[in-house]
């Protein structure tokens, strides 16, 4: 199972753990300082900054693809990701992620 770096967030400090399937939910399980407020794809306060290994991840479905559209004007860089919509592929990877936090307004 890939390795996930979170970077220092506006929650805590950086924090590393393992695990593979949905993002917020291995975060979850690891109480990592995440902020969210929904796991429907439809807010944004979940935003991620890839920094490292995003091949580790799987592609964006078509709700991500919406809510990342709408955010910053339609100008969400390839690199972030929703962590309510990303699933970690399974593997000895390491993902390399900051919190960014929705960018909406």
């Amino acid at each position: 199972m890939p390795v996930l770096e979170l970077l220092e967030s506006p929650l805590g400090p950086a924090v590393t753990l393992a695990g593979d399937g949905r993002l917020l939910d291995v975060c979850d399980e690891a109480r990592a300082p995440l902020a969210f407020s929904c796991r429907s794809a439809n807010c944004g306060t979940c935003l991620v900054a890839v920094i490292a290994g995003a091949e580790w991840l799987e592609p964006a479905r078509a709700d991500e693809l919406e809510v990342l559209a709408a955010l910053d004007v339609g100008r969400a860089r390839p690199a972030e990701r929703l962590a309510c919509q990303v699933s970690l592929r399974p593997g000895p990877g390491l993902v390399r992620l900051r919190w960014v936090g929705a960018r909406c307004g």
